[in-house]
């Protein structure tokens, strides 16, 4: 039986960085997230041994929900050059509830084909009250070796989550770090004599 998202509010934010280091950001790095704040499907259940019954029915249907309004903050899933996902759980669940929703392919995979990644979504999943900061970290869509694109969007929402809720946020970047400096990781590995992924 389908059951209701019990969606109370979703929270979309964006910021433009224009200086770091004193320094113009040409071109500027934009942020970008949507958070979803929904009731927690296994609240007041105890422990439930089987959450895939309930990950199956709403975890494609959340991301369906939140997956477009992202893209269209971004200008389009070309556009999109990091990307990230995070979930919280209000104090009385479990971590393993926000988990549930963000990691299966029947989510990850609505935002990946919308953005066209390859890399695995960077991620979070934490418990926290109301105002508790989420971090939503991020690396490259296509290639996870591009340090230039380790970036982390924070949300905060001031009544959110509830004890009984969980917020479902994912990220994106347009750009990556500002004035980047540190290489990749295949500098590295090229130093140290290890063969890159691609030549192992």
């Amino acid at each position: 039986m389908a059951q209701d998202l019990s969606i109370r509010k979703i929270v979309s934010h964006s910021e433009e960085v224009l200086i770091e280091g004193g320094k113009p950001a040409d071109p500027s790095l934009w942020l970008h997230t949507v958070a979803a704040v929904m009731a927690n499907p296994w609240a007041g259940q105890g422990f439930v041994e089987d959450l895939r019954p309930t990950i199956l029915d709403i975890a494609p249907r959340l991301g369906e929900i939140i997956v477009p309004r992202l893209v269209d903050l971004a200008g389009g899933g070309d556009k999109v050059e990091a990307y990230g996902k995070a979930s919280m759980v209000g104090v009385n669940g479990e971590v393993e509830h926000g988990s549930a929703i963000i990691h299966t392919l029947r989510f990850g995979n609505v935002f990946r084909n919308a953005v066209g990644g390859t890399s695995y979504l960077s991620f979070t999943n934490t418990r926290g009250g109301a105002g508790t900061m989420v971090s939503v970290p991020m690396m490259h869509k296509e290639d996870p070796g591009f340090r230039s694109h380790y970036l982390t969007a924070e949300v905060t929402i001031t009544d959110a989550p509830a004890p009984d809720e969980l917020v479902i946020a994912l990220g994106v970047s347009v750009g990556g770090r500002p004035h980047h400096r540190i290489g990749n990781r295949y500098s590295d590995m090229e130093e140290m004599g290890i063969a890159p992924p691609d030549q192992a």
